[in-house]
């Protein structure tokens, strides 16, 4: 279960600390995303099972995660395009990283 530790140590730190919804959406959803990593590695799945995987068991976290930027952003005066554009953006950060270790993982 170890595994994901070093990613979810990276994501952790790159979460705002306090009670803010995006901090609390950006854990909960790095977190999901970590929890997967062993499951699917154990389970030899391929990549577009566990791509699948993740969004099946992470889907509800990543809409808070996007709900609560979008949300913030626009508080902020930012357009809803632009909102939806940076909820994108931390969202695949966020997939690709957990994609990639799971490649790793894969190979070895």
């Amino acid at each position: 279960m170890l595994v994901a530790a070093p990613l979810m140590m990276l994501m952790l730190a790159a979460a705002p600390q306090g009670g803010d919804a995006v901090g609390a959406g950006r854990k909960a959803y790095s977190d999901c995303l970590s929890k997967q990593i062993q499951p699917a590695l154990d389970r030899k799945l391929s990549l577009g099972d566990f791509q699948s995987a993740l969004k099946d068991k992470c889907g509800d976290k990543e809409t808070a995660f996007r709900a609560a930027i979008v949300a913030d952003d626009k508080s902020s005066g930012m357009s809803e395009k632009d909102a939806q554009s940076d909820a994108d953006e931390q969202i695949s950060e966020y997939k690709d990283k957990i994609v990639s270790e799971f490649e790793d993982y894969s190979k070895s």
